[in-house]
């Protein structure tokens, strides 16, 4: 059997590494167009941020180390197209520029997202930075450390813009948000956060400026100055944070079935419309447990979790993926935000018959040294009281309790359930009723 796998980052290694072992006779090849893999694209920010100097640490396994399993690993490799009928993938070698044919039986494709660029006059300057790859982190790393780098403009305010945020402000820059909607992480968040995220930047000196939209950006050959609908700032750097896009340009002439934005659409089993062919990852949806229905969210820990089971279904296996809560967190300087399930807004969207709950407690004991706030919001049905979404935020220990709702959340726990849920108790790392015990609780 000739496995095929286009990309060689979570997703796809995953499945290349499960599959080899689920299937040790078969032939499994894997295209990469880059000259990295399984590389978490995640840790770019405290790269750059300087958390960490080690710019390896952000790939789990060497190239050399794929191939020592058996696994026929081709850097500089792009899929330029498939045909589906035939199971032929047509592939450009980088290194000779020639293309070449290779034929499979079953294909995964694993080809992540690309940058989305706004139409905006200047993207082309230099000191105009976005954050996907390591060759941008490790020009970023080099260009931030430079005495001269100053003035930092980032536009987005999602997770990827407020994370360079934080790095930029621990460089000891000077640092400007620009987001074009009315909150930052407005895609993940209820208001309630956002509001605390908003008042934490500006606590730190970062200038916040909300509904506002970039325009264009102006220099010489190198950025000087961001110009918005609403004022001209001065930038010797300027990072786009503006969101990703699934990279699946290359399946334009066949008849997979897609979400308006590319997004392959997949099964639970993770296979496409197409026969023999799979996806996971930043190119593909997934199945919300909540939602019930398929979504795009690209996230690290469902690329690996669906990769993994795609892997044994390379092999012939019939496994199953229970659905995605849309887990996800972010450190905005000092605090921590986090969120699983749905949110109030998208219980709205849904029509469903849903009530909230918003908590304010502390936690830890009153008499540890550095106790803090944190913030609990539910949001949960009406009738049922069964918890549909969580969103916490404040300091040190806020985001793990997110962990505790969404186990809550995929075992069909009540309000009630959660109020009496037996979690630990101890000063420095709760009070004697967590604060989720206590939102569990004040839900009617």
């Amino acid at each position: 059997m000739n496995i095929l796998i286009i990309g060689a980052e979570a997703a796809g290694m995953s499945a290349a590494a499960k599959a080899r072992r689920s299937a040790p006779d078969a032939n499994i090849t894997v295209f990469e167009q880059s000259n990295v893999v399984s590389f978490g694209a995640c840790g770019l920010p405290y790269f750059v941020g300087g958390f960490f100097d080690e710019p390896k640490f952000m790939a789990e396994r060497s190239v050399e180390q794929f191939k020592a399993s058996g696994i026929d690993l081709r850097t500089g490799h792009r899929v330029e197209s498939v045909d589906t009928d035939k199971q032929i993938a047509t592939v450009r070698d980088f290194a000779s520029d020639t293309l070449f044919e290779h034929a499979y039986d079953k294909l995964m494709i694993a080809t992540g997202a690309s940058v989305v660029k706004p139409p905006v006059p200047g993207l082309e300057l230099g000191n105009v930075y976005f954050v996907k790859t390591m060759a941008d982190g490790l020009a970023l790393r080099t260009l931030v450390e430079q005495e001269h780098i100053q003035d930092v403009v980032v536009i987005g305010a999602g997770y990827i813009g407020l994370e360079m945020v934080e790095a930029m402000h621990k460089q000891g820059k000077r640092v400007r948000l620009i987001e074009v909607g009315e909150w930052a992480l407005s895609g993940s968040f209820d208001s309630e956060v956002s509001e605390l995220v908003h008042a934490e930047l500006e606590k730190h000196g970062v200038a916040l400026h909300l509904n506002e939209r970039v325009e264009s950006l102006h220099g010489e050959q190198l950025v000087s100055m961001v110009q918005t609908n609403k004022g001209e700032y001065d930038a010797d750097l300027v990072v786009v944070a503006t969101g990703v896009r699934p990279s699946t340009g290359f399946l334009k002439d066949t008849d997979i079935e897609m979400l308006a934005n590319g997004a392959i659409v997949i099964d639970e089993q993770g296979r496409t419309s197409l026969a023999n062919t799979y996806a996971a990852g930043d190119c593909a949806t997934v199945w919300h447990r909540v939602r019930q229905e398929s979504v795009y969210i690209p996230l690290a820990t469902t690329a690996n979790k669906l990769g993994r089971l795609i892997g044994e279904n390379l092999a012939g296996a019939e496994k199953r993926f229970h659905g995605t809560l849309g887990s996800a967190a972010v450190k905005v300087l000092d605090i921590e935000a986090g969120r699983t399930g749905i949110s109030e807004k998208e219980a709205k969207a849904l029509g469903l018959n849903y009530k909230v709950v918003v908590i304010r407690d502390k936690n830890t004991t009153n008499y540890v040294p550095g106790q803090d706030d944190i913030q609990v919001k539910l949001v949960y049905d009406a009738d049922s009281k069964v918890i549909l979404g969580g969103q916490l935020v404040g300091g040190q220990g806020a985001v793990l309790r997110v962990d505790t709702l969404a186990a809550a959340i995929h075992s069909g726990m009540t309000t009630e359930d959660l109020g009496m849920l037996d979690l630990i108790y101890a000063p420095p790392f709760a009070r004697t009723w967590d604060a989720l015990n206590v939102a569990g609780n004040v839900a009617k």
